[in-house]
């Protein structure tokens, strides 16, 4: 956003003020300055105004002109070889004389062009470095017609207009009031404690004093508008004017306009962006003699509507987007830019001024989708206060009827209506002073308030702690809304640099990390222990992606409100979508990453109710990039299940003893027949595990077989049962195995056959020695067992750290095992 320096000066005496002070200013005020340029000219020697005598035909070439020029009595007539087109005899021009030292380091020198002499040369604005102009042709400063033209011989920079101050400033987005010379103007205002000017609006519909009042209406011009959409256009009106004369605007609006980055076009369109460039509030122009059916529709496009836009190109629309249509064909594609067959010409008489509120999440979307920005949509994603749209609306409209000529026919056309603005936050001087950390006095704390236009409507003096102020945020002001945000207004204007300087303290406590970090960070370990590669994705994924992987109520339920980009409108209810993105990046590379993992935030819908839950998911992809003499055996799903169960155990959860579940519900994305669901998330937990369907993988261009695993905790059940890893030396003494199959019933699960095994043997064992494992090697079911029993076999391995165990004590308690066994449980021995 350029601001020019002496536009500021109509709102905000800035003058005495040192350009690196105002800079500065703006800086602390929160904005950042990218860059101070100085408009005017640089400082020129021998360049000097002339009059072209006389144009004759270069004998030795047709483009170019032999000229003589008068520059004036201290240099005489020159004879010049000059190739611009408009050198016309009578003419008054920069020449550049011998010794003159032009932008670039060129120097003029007298010289011979195709067997000519040449004393100087004629200049263009361009060879000046002058903005705005004809850069084509010589830079015209007076022609015969001219009543007052400069003297003969006058220094270029005596008659060249003065320069300007711009500052490059970078707006934050929650700052869309400075986005115009008035915004950066109240900030400036409160900062150097001056009164702010607004600008003088001439035009008021109750005025009767021409030339700014209005006429009768003119409904063969305008008859209606109508807005289809509301909530994408809560607010639009129209002003037909009629009798307006199309022409170049004024010198000084041109300059501001250069100024602040923007080509003068005609004095309509001039106008249209001076307003939006003063008070931040787009408007436009059409012409009303092109609009079919005299009516404004405000309407969806229709889909594969196509309108050409004002910088000629053809735009094939979306239904999702807004147009201004008439009663036959779009005109402009709202907020965002106008169209070719209603847009102002030399022929305009009577025009149409249109001024709007849109959605901003609308013009966002319809920008990025058409990959087309403007100045208008640029403000608009922002947002546009729409308090301040009849102010700006009138402003244009006294500016036309002065520039322009013409009048207003009849009242403004207005759809929708403006929402009432209404916002109080309370503060009080304590709690400014608490957050800030240092004592600001009162009085600084309620001027800083006023300057910035943030006017107090009570204030109760007694109050603890006090005084307490109820403060009226204004409608540019939508970023306020606590009292914490007063706070921060306060000390932008009372100025951080008055903070006084103080040690830093920072008390902590000495403690272990939250158990979702010691999650995160152990999980991580294990997996990349495992070969894995650690991933971080985009934390929003698009509605396709959701609904076609999860399902239509998780697409409905976790869409964003307000999206910034149609890919990333979704909050994630899964990690395994940007882990698939990034296997498909990897294999497109010719990257042989196979295995590849991330932990993070997911959202999982149930029943119309949404959890938040820590999450972590991997994935393992047929490599076949791998060239290898000797590859890693395959993954299946047995895989996916050791991995999740090892995670689980991490974050303090048994899946071991968990019903398992075929997939579907949730997750559509898993293949049939091999793949579970073990958990439910509303019970606190959810893991899902073993091949990704086929089809839905290879839909996205990977190739193979894909098993992946995650597993969900909501925040408050995660724990973490790993203690802190000690060494343990390895014993170099030999252990002793025994074998020992059970007849247990067929439903009791191995892992707890395992587990009750353990608990009986380490229950017989001497304290001189210990049951280092029991690990199941074989179940058999069938011939030679009764029915609805199995058999497990389990091999006990058992350890003395300083010997090597004897038979008699290995055999010993094995036997004390069995009896405990006998006794204990209904299991039978098998011999």
């Amino acid at each position: 956003m350029k601001i020019s320096l002496s536009w500021l000066n109509d709102y905000v005496d800035l003058s005495g003020i040192a350009t690196d002070e105002i800079s500065r200013a703006i800086t602390f005020l929160g904005l950042e300055v990218e860059e101070v340029i100085n408009t005017g000219a640089p400082q020129f020697n021998n360049v000097v105004v002339g009059r072209i005598l006389t144009r004759d035909k270069h004998p030795n070439a047709d483009k170019l002109s032999l000229c003589t020029v008068d520059v004036g009595p201290a240099g005489g007539v020159k004879t010049i070889v000059c190739g611009a087109p408009n050198c016309d005899a009578g003419n008054l021009v920069p020449v550049a004389l011998p010794g003159a030292i032009l932008p670039g380091n060129f120097e003029i020198k007298q010289s011979k062009i195709r067997g000519q002499s040449s004393d100087g040369m004629m200049c263009s604005s361009k060879e000046l470095a002058l903005e705005g102009g004809d850069h084509a042709g010589l830079m015209i400063l007076a022609t015969p017609a001219t009543e007052t033209p400069p003297a003969l011989g006058t220094p270029i920079n005596d008659i060249l207009p003065p320069g300007d101050i711009v500052f490059d400033i970078e707006v934050t987005p929650n700052r869309p009031d400075c986005l115009s010379h008035i915004g950066i103007a109240r900030e400036l205002s409160a900062w150097f404690k001056k009164p702010l000017r607004y600008p003088e609006i001439k035009y008021d519909p109750r005025n009767t004093r021409a030339p700014f009042a209005a006429f009768a209406a003119r409904p063969d011009l305008l008859e209606s508008i109508r807005v289809d959409a509301p909530e994408m256009c809560p607010l639009y009106t129209a002003t037909v004017i009629t009798g307006i004369k199309i022409g170049p605007s004024p010198e000084w609006m041109q300059r501001r306009l250069l100024a602040a980055g923007m080509r003068p076009i005609s004095n309509i369109v001039d106008i249209s962006n001076y307003v939006m460039l003063e008070y931040g509030q787009p408007t436009h122009a059409f012409d009303a003699k092109k609009i079919g059916g005299h009516k404004l529709i405000i309407r969806p496009a229709n889909e594969g509507e196509k309108i050409i836009t004002l910088d000629e190109k053809e735009r094939a629309l979306s239904s999702r987007m807004l147009v201004i249509a008439d009663a036959e064909k779009p005109l402009v594609i709202a907020g965002v830019m106008g169209g070719e067959n209603s847009g102002i010409d030399d022929t305009t008489t009577d025009i149409i001024l249109e001024a709007a509120s849109f959605a901003r999440s609308l013009i966002r979307w319809t920008s990025r989708r058409l990959g087309l920005s403007s100045d208008s949509s640029y403000r608009y994603e922002r947002g546009v206060d729409p308090h301040m749209l009849d102010e700006a609306t009138r402003r244009a409209i006294s500016l036309i009827l002065e520039l322009c000529g013409g009048q207003v026919a009849g009242a403004t056309h207005k759809a929708g209506g403006d929402v009432p603005w209404q916002r109080e936050v309370q503060v009080t001087a304590s709690f400014v002073n608490e957050r800030v950390g240092f004592e600001i006095p009162v009085a600084e704390q309620r001027a800083a308030l006023e300057a910035l236009e943030l006017r107090i409507t009570r204030e109760d003096k007694n109050a603890p702690g006090g005084p307490a102020w109820t403060v009226a945020i204004p409608s540019w002001r939508n970023d306020l809304d606590r009292p914490i945000d007063l706070v921060e207004d306060v000390l932008r204007v009372y100025g951080t640099e008055k903070i006084p300087p103080a040690p830093v303290l920072a008390p902590t406590i000495i403690g272990n990390d939250a158990p979702i970090v010691l999650f995160n960070r152990e999980v991580s370990a294990y997996l990349v222990g495992q070969g894995f590669n650690e991933c971080v994705n985009y934390t929003l994924r698009s509605k396709r992606e959701v609904e076609t992987w999860v399902s239509q109520a998780a697409g409905a339920e976790l869409a964003l409100l307000n999206p910034f980009t149609e890919d990333q409108s979704h909050l994630r209810p899964t990690l395994v979508l940007g882990l698939l993105e990034t296997l498909k990046l990897n294999q497109s590379r010719g990257v042989p990453t196979a295995r590849l993992f991330e932990t993070g935030r997911v959202f999982i819908e149930r029943d119309g109710q949404n959890f938040e839950c820590v999450s972590v998911a991997f994935i393992i992809a047929e490599n076949d990039l791998d060239r290898a003499w000797l590859k890693r055996e395959p993954a299946d799903f047995y895989t996916t299940k050791r991995l999740v169960e090892t995670l689980a155990g991490i974050g303090g959860i048994d899946i071991a003893r968990q019903p398992v579940k075929a997939p579907g519900g949730s997750f559509f994305g898993w293949q049939e027949g091999q793949s579970a669901i073990i958990g439910d998330i509303a019970h606190g937990w959810t893991a899902r595990l073993g091949l990704i369907n086929l089809a839905m993988v290879r839909s996205l261009g990977i190739e193979g077989k894909v098993y992946g695993g995650t597993l969900s905790i909501l925040s408050e059940r995660v724990k973490t049962v790993s203690d802190r890893r000690r060494y343990q030396p390895i014993t170099m003494h030999p252990a002793a195995l025994r074998d020992i199959a059970l007849v247990v019933d067929e439903k009791l699960p191995a892992g707890d056959a395992q587990k009750t095994l353990a608990k009986h043997a380490r229950a017989t064992l001497p304290k001189t020695f210990a049951l280092e494992a029991a690990n199941i090697f074989d179940v058999y079911q069938g011939k030679g067992l009764p029915e609805g029993k199995k058999s497990l076999a389990f091999s006990l391995v058992y350890r003395a750290p300083d010997r090597t165990l004897t038979d008699d004590e290995v055999n010993t308690a094995f036997a004390k095992l069995q009896e405990i066994l006998a006794k204990e449980t209904d299991w039978q021995i098998r011999k």
